[in-house]
């Protein structure tokens, strides 16, 4: 499953992304502090600079576009000018999915976009055929000592994702004994698997440790105010991995022909 990232910062959602099983095949960023840590960390995988000048021709298959686009036209921090702001990128990364055409988009922003721009993404979403729907999900829901507020609007092309047109030719599915399982049967086998899938990854390699000594005015980190502004403005990727972890579920289940969570007998 491939997926192109724009708005890459330092690639928190690249992270999510991957541990969900998701190729990124692409990035897009113009920080040079950020296209560091990229290169770095994803080596040999095409940084493009510019949102705005991306040839989408020149793309592989994409199954999935995810991107945070530029949360100062609404961010309450801000001056909160939306569409007047300059800084507002979300027209190009639209531009992008409609000639790209993925199955899954996930876009993120900060919490004040629901007060500000957030219906107008949506209405362009549904416009271009997707089903969108929005998520707010603050770090510490995921252990983190801090809230961190996060919209992500997760959107789908119109009727994927849907079991049963493809299984039992209405609204179910069965499982192996021959029993009718609804959508919400499916849903809820879905949100346990991936519940079960982060309390795993959290004893693993997710626990959250102590701040550590060094503080902001702290002399000898090298580019420090690079990676204070590019940590201030990732996403902590534990916030998007459950929606990442059901997209690449679905996805499978769709490819497959299979329920989610049931192997094939």
């Amino acid at each position: 499953m491939n997926a192109l990232s724009l708005f890459s910062g330092i690639g928190g959602l690249d992270i999510a992304a991957e541990w969900a099983g998701f190729k990124t095949v692409a990035f897009c960023e113009q920080n040079l502090f950020c296209k560091k840590v990229l290169t770095k960390q994803w080596p040999g995988v095409k940084i493009y600079d510019d949102v705005r000048t991306i040839n989408t021709e020149e793309l592989p298959k994409i199954d999935l576009i995810h991107g945070g686009y530029p949360c100062q036209p609404f961010s309450v921090a801000g001056n909160q000018r939306g569409t007047e702001d300059e800084r507002h990128l979300w027209p190009h990364m639209l531009r992008v999915v409609c000639n790209v055409r993925p199955q899954w988009v996930v876009a993120e922003n900060v919490k004040g976009h629901i007060a500000l721009g957030l219906d107008d993404v949506i209405d362009d979403l549904e416009g271009a055929g997707y089903t969108a729907r929005p998520f707010v999900i603050p770090a510490c829901a995921v252990g983190a000592n801090h809230t961190r507020e996060r919209v992500f609007i997760v959107a789908y092309s119109a009727g994927h994702g849907r079991y049963g047109s493809a299984r039992s030719g209405g609204d179910g599915s069965a499982n192996g004994d021959g029993e009718e399982r609804t959508q919400q049967d499916w849903n809820a086998e879905r949100c346990r698997s991936i519940r079960a899938d982060m309390e795993r990854r959290s004893h693993e390699a997710w626990r959250w440790r102590a701040e550590p000594g060094i503080r902001r005015v702290a002399d000898g980190v090298p580019n420090r105010m690079d990676r204070l502004r590019a940590l201030g403005n990732a996403v902590v990727p534990q916030q998007a991995y459950p929606i990442f972890a059901a997209i690449a579920e679905t996805y499978n289940a769709d490819v497959t022909g299979l329920a989610p969570g049931k192997d094939d007998k």
